[in-house]
């Protein structure tokens, strides 16, 4: 068995005999190791039984539930990273080690590149996921390492929990490790022990930092806070600024933290031009630089470097050289729209446990210096820790893993953080329209979807796209669907198709990684019939523009858009779009789009697009069928009823034609809107209407039940009753409803008969007048003039005596003089 060529003396080392214990022992444990001590490389070295002198786990036989698959018990140590970039730097790092090449020992699985090694492989949590639905008992596998835990990555949550799974149905023997870069171990060692059991053990190993100063550099003067992915240029050359100056004040590497690769190439630009009075290298890192890049990064430079950098850098990966480090405080995340199916990242303020990782960069192997651009204050109001993907992203990949798991509703995973339930539903709902679940379980096709190494919508434009324009064409499409595009592609997605099929041998890290996507999208593929042998064809010719937008309309149906008359477009589900001022497509007006990629901006109602592509309608109908729906329509819009057989693709009007003669309920109903949207004044209050309403509402208030309510609430109940019995069509016949014959349809017989004696119209005084009591007030009103009322003793009371009639009394020239209720006793004063 070969064994390290190179020593090794990691602060992690004297951890290791702790954590094989604990391993042999329960099985499981978490290790707790802050970056740079060890725990990627020389953790599964030493479990592999590859350092010498440090004893690696035992062979364990009696490791499988009765019944389970047999097969090798002793295996090779898996480790699991939540990125490609993190997975390929530990591979060359452990096999450089060993004096090997990658694919020897130590091998690498990440998507585009299989090289599994004999005795330890470093795999993405996308890979594990996949391995894990074809293979849960993970034959040849005796430990599990899950690195970075503390991340919380949505897939590392998820494979952890089905792990978990594992262990307690099939692999009871399976040794599985949480690796995590800080000290919060506790919710993970419950966790880890299932319910009912002690905490899974925890080793702890310190790293041997050095100090490190900080120094606060805020802008200076205020700049506006990150909006979407934009980030103000202003605070780009402040941070610019900041890493000159650091050049200039500190020795050693800078490296520099910003939240992702747009930032990084501003920054990189501003520091080239502005240039410095040594040579430095100046280096991009991120999760699509190019292997060289990458390679570089992890050695040591030949001269002063500076290395630009996303969070990537914050535990994943081990920079050499690093003293100084300038931090933007900024990071990227993601979030969902589910009730307008967008979803997009964000750039947010990173928590101060994200900020305390960054500056542990600078002290791993000298005394070390921070440069945070904000200010102490701002530190402390930053939030203690970053959120849970979980909590955040679009659930529809984890819905799909969850249902091919056999536990759809994900009730029974053992997660840190159970899923949203709204996120959960909306994301259940998708599988549903791609046919990759029935009654919540999932089908053959979701098996496949799940399985394309994309995430399921882009798996169903694939799968179904395919028959459609091509499987090349289809994988081409998908691939560049599947990462973000970069700054320079714009917003015509066809266009930055043609520049890379045209650009022949890939130029940069974008086109290579295109092309190697398409390939293996193009492989998962074979298996499908021929184009053609599916069922249909999407219509009309096949352009660049008809090709590109069918893929992308399957993939996102609900993003199809039609151009609105006022400007601007609409999608399919109901969200307004628009397109950049300065877009490539937006000169040309195309009536309709297939939007790739959209984000709604904070505060506003319209999405923005990032992507798209020109379509036609036809292309539109087939790729977003099911969205489909034609009927007849009776509402009431812009005044008055409508009555129109309406086609509508989502949301978007396709056609309208008139009905000559609409359903008379749907007629009541749209007319019963109406008056709920523009109030009961559409109908006509005649004097006596009016008094009538007054009258009926005094007795209500004074006698309750069942006395009908007069309120405009308690009217509008009644409104389709009325406007049945009249016969009404349209707005002018609601005019025409007898309103004093609706109210008085309303009372019950006992309240009929005695609606004259509770609440009469009219009072007699004593001169013979019969004066009209007012109703309109909280109290009846007796307006009379003094020398009517002369041999009046008291005032009536009405309600049948409950309630007090006032009088106001008027001058002989009918100006009010007095006011009087009869006094306490009811008696004139």
């Amino acid at each position: 068995m070969p064994s390290a060529a190179r020593p090794i003396d990691l602060p992690v080392r004297a951890a290791v005999p702790a954590l094989a214990a604990a391993l042999e022992r329960r099985g499981v444990a978490v290790l707790a190791a802050p970056p740079g001590t060890g725990k990627t490389t020389f953790v599964p070295l030493a479990l592999a039984g590859l350092v010498p002198g440090v004893p690696g786990l035992r062979a364990h036989r009696a490791d499988r539930a009765e019944g389970s698959v047999p097969g090798a018990d002793q295996g090779k140590v898996l480790v699991v990273e939540p990125r490609r970039l993190a997975a390929r730097a530990a591979a060359r790092r452990m096999a450089w080690l060993l004096g090997e090449r990658v694919g020897g020992s130590v091998g690498v699985t990440v998507r585009g590149e299989h090289r599994p090694g004999a005795l330890i492989e470093v795999v993405t949590t996308g890979v594990l996921l996949r391995r894990l639905q074809g293979e849960p008992e993970l034959d040849g596998v005796a430990a599990v390492i899950l690195d970075e835990c503390h991340e919380r990555h949505l897939d590392a949550d998820t494979a952890l929990a089905f792990l978990l799974d594992v262990r307690a149905a099939l692999r009871p023997g399976l040794r599985l490790v949480a690796a995590s870069a800080t000290t919060d171990t506790a919710p993970w060692a419950r966790l880890l022990a299932g319910e009912g059991d002690d905490p899974a053990p925890v080793v702890e190993t310190d790293a041997a930092l050095f100090p490190v100063a900080v120094e606060w550099v805020p802008p200076p003067r205020p700049l506006p806070p990150p909006h979407g992915m934009r980030v103000d240029p202003a605070f780009l050359a402040h941070v610019a600024s900041t890493v000159r100056r650091a050049l200039d004040e500190r020795d050693g590497d800078v490296l520099c933290f910003l939240p992702g690769a747009g930032e990084i190439a501003r920054v990189a630009g501003l520091l080239r031009d502005a240039g410095t009075d040594a040579p430095v290298d100046v280096l991009q890192v991120h999760g699509q630089a190019p292997a060289a890049v990458q390679d570089a990064v992890l050695a040591p430079g030949e001269r002063r470097r500076v290395v630009l950098a996303t969070s990537v850098a914050e535990s994943s990966l081990t920079v050499p050289g690093v003293r100084v480090v300038v931090d933007s405080g900024l990071a990227r995340e993601p979030r969902t729209d589910h009730a307008r199916g967008l979803g997009a990242l964000t750039t947010v303020r990173a928590s101060r446990a994200t900020a305390d990782q960054r500056a542990g960069r600078a002290g791993r192997e000298a005394p070390g210096t921070v440069y945070r651009c904000w200010t102490e204050a701002e530190h402390e109001r930053l939030p203690a820790r970053p959120r849970p993907e979980i909590e955040l992203a679009d659930l529809t990949a984890f819905a799909l893993q969850a249902a091919c798991w056999g536990d759809p509703g994900a009730e029974g995973l053992a997660l840190l953080d159970p899923p949203p339930e709204a996120a959960l539903r909306a994301a259940r709902g998708t599988l549903h329209a791609l046919g990759a679940t029935e009654d919540g379980r999932v089908t053959e096709r979701g098996r496949r979807l799940a399985g394309m190494g994309v995430e399921p919508r882009l798996a169903r434009a694939l799968l179904d796209g395919s028959r459609e324009v091509g499987e090349r064409a289809a994988a081409q499409v998908v691939a560049l669907l599947s990462e973000p595009p970069p700054r320079s592609a714009g917003d015509d997605l066809t266009a930055a198709w043609r520049s890379l099929r045209r650009d022949g041998p890939a130029r940069d890290a974008h086109a290579a990684r295109w092309r190697d996507e398409s390939r293996r999208l193009l492989k998962a593929l074979t298996d499908l019939p021929r184009p053609g042998e599916g069922d249909g064809g999407a219509p009309g010719k096949r352009d660049d523009d008809a090709v590109a937008g069918t893929v992308v309309a399957l993939a996102f149906p609900e993003r199809v858009a039609r151009l609105r008359p006022g400007g601007g477009y609409l999608m399919a589900s109901g969200t307004g779009a628009e397109l950049a001022a300065d877009s490539a497509l937006a000169a040309a007006r195309p009536e309709w789009l297939a939007v790739a990629i959209a984000d709604r901006p904070a505060g506003s109602a319209s999405a923005r697009v990032r992507q798209a592509v020109v379509i036609g309608e036809e292309v539109a109908r087939f790729a977003a069928a099911p969205l489909l729906a034609s009927g007849e329509e009776v509402a009431w819009r812009d005044g008055d009823v409508v009555a129109r057989r309406v086609e509508r693709l989502g949301a978007i009007e396709l056609s309208a034609e008139p009905i000559a003669r609409p359903d008379p309920g749907r007629v009541r109903s749209a007319l019963a809107d109406g008056l709920r949207a523009e109030g009961l004044g559409l109908l006509t209050w005649t004097p006596a209407a009016t008094a009538l309403r007054e009258r009926l509402a005094f007795c209500h208030r004074a006698l309750g039940d069942p006395w009908p309510a007069m309120d405009d609430a308690a009217l509008l109940d009644h409104a389709a009753g009325w406007i049945g019995a009249s016969g009404a069509r349209r707005r002018a016949d609601l005019a025409r409803i007898d309103v004093a014959g609706a109210l008085r349809g309303l009372l019950p017989w006992e309240c009929a008969a005695r609606l004259d004696e509770l609440a009469p119209e009219r009072i007699e005084v004593p001169s013979g007048s019969r004066v009209r009591v007012d109703y309109s007030g909280e109290r009846p009103v007796l307006a009379v003039k003094l020398q009517e009322l002369f041999g009046w003793d008291e005032a009536p009371r009405l309600a049948g005596g409950r309630v007090p009639l006032v009088v106001h009394l008027l001058s002989p020239a009918g100006r009010p003089a007095a006011v009087t209720a009869g006094g306490r006793d009811g008696r004139r004063p």
